[in-house]
């Protein structure tokens, strides 16, 4: 049952099993922040293991550290240590490059292994996802449609044959709606489709099962939910039956079956690894590092009831405000976030920019969606009490109407 009390959040704060983790964030003081599902909060022990990284590894090591340090391993290791978080086996998941340039990857590799040429991707789809496949697409004498995958088209799209690749996020960035992973790979490889899935918005917030699923690729990023820092780097998966086949574009030195053999010619690595392209952001990899090691300590199972919890107690005590929630009420349907519109055109942005004078960190994403994520490793039932009674005084008091709150800032 949802706590209608702070006292019974308070109740629900000391029996979590998940509250120790808490003390393992840099938490300012006076904040609640519902925004790491667009940028994670930073672990204690990143400073030092980066310093140490610099200092010592880099400082002391030099050119060494490549071989002494494992640095020229950190793809795999780093990978292996992901791997769990997304149902995946660890020699199935590799680090490095960001996200833009791991879809490519995939994507391309994907259209090589068909004799189709159509990416189906996902209408409103988070940019990065569409920009890419339009490059891809571009550069491949492919072709590009985009369905609603929440929709009967879908299917539809499919069934007409001619489709290579279906791209799709397991998680809607603009409503928090959680897809079924299974169904949707299932349904696309009865069509003769492999499946791309973006997992930016669920890898660390809801269960994720490559492998279960039957997966093909799967790409995402490590600086929201998994806490690595700006600018971390992303993460990809391949499956094993897939790695021989598999041909990406980015065809670079670190991808390369035998690197220093210093060969004039390109022949791609076994495994994951021919995934690989350039050399390893040593230095943010350590804040990889340091935020896999908290979650090696995290219950999977008790994350996902905590961030359930968590987001029924925010949405019942956001209905008082009247916004309309486009996170859908059932569990089986739901990622870690709510997403609510704005009640009047330009209130969305202005009503978030009052709740963070306050204290309440989220975010805007436009045209009208006000977005609130929860992360069940550092977020307490009380914090989330506390933020949806501020929502409801920022809206029923018109504080967000001010004009301050409605000049926009670089990034929303």
């Amino acid at each position: 049952m949802t706590p209608t009390t702070r006292e019974e959040c308070a109740a629900l704060d000391a029996a979590d099993p998940l509250a120790p983790l808490r003390e393992e964030f840099v938490l300012p003081e006076g904040v609640i922040y519902l925004d790491g599902n667009s940028l994670g909060a930073l672990p204690r022990s990143t400073p030092a293991r980066v310093a140490d990284v610099v200092e010592r590894e880099w400082g002391q090591g030099l050119v060494r550290s490549w071989n002494d340090a494992g640095w020229w391993d950190k793809p795999r290791t780093l990978g292996a240590m992901l791997a769990p978080l997304v149902g995946a086996d660890p020699d199935e998941v590799v680090v490095g490059d960001g996200t833009s340039a791991n879809l490519f990857k995939t994507v391309v590799a994907a259209l090589r292994m068909s004799d189709r040429d159509v990416v189906l991707g996902e209408a409103g789809n988070f940019p990065t996802d569409l920009y890419v496949t339009e490059g891809a697409v571009g550069l491949t004498g492919g072709t590009q449609r985009r369905v609603d995958p929440d929709g009967p088209e879908l299917a539809s799209e499919l069934a007409r044959g001619d489709v290579a690749v279906l791209l799709l996020s397991h998680v809607d960035y603009r409503t928090g709606v959680l897809r079924d992973m299974p169904a949707l790979t299932r349904l696309a490889h009865e069509h003769g489709a492999l499946v791309v899935w973006d997992l930016c918005h669920s890898a660390g917030a809801v269960p994720v099962d490559l492998s279960g699923s039957g997966a093909d690729f799967a790409v995402g990023c490590t600086y929201k939910y998994l806490n690595a820092g700006p600018g971390a780097p992303a993460f990809l998966h391949a499956a094993r039956r897939h790695h021989a086949r598999a041909e990406q574009p980015l065809s670079g030195w670190h991808g390369h079956a035998r690197p220093f053999d210093f060969a004039p010619g390109y022949e791609p690595a076994p495994g994951v690894s021919r995934f690989l392209s350039g050399s390893q952001p040593l230095v943010a990899d350590a804040a990889l590092e340091a935020s896999l090691e908290v979650w090696g300590r995290a219950d999977l199972a008790q994350v996902r009831t905590k961030s359930l919890a968590l987001t029924d107690l925010f949405l019942a005590g956001a209905a008082e405000s009247g916004l309309v929630s486009l996170t859908p009420a059932e569990h089986a349907r739901r990622g870690s976030q709510v997403c609510l519109v704005e009640p009047e055109e330009g209130s969305g942005y202005a009503i978030v920019r009052a709740l963070i004078e306050r204290g309440v960190i989220g975010d805007f994403r436009a045209p009208d969606v006000m977005r609130f994520g929860f992360t069940p490793l550092y977020l307490s039932y009380t914090e989330v009490f506390d933020a949806a009674r501020a929502l409801v005084e920022v809206v029923r008091n018109g504080e967000w109407r001010q004009e301050r709150f409605r000049a926009r800032s670089q990034v929303t």
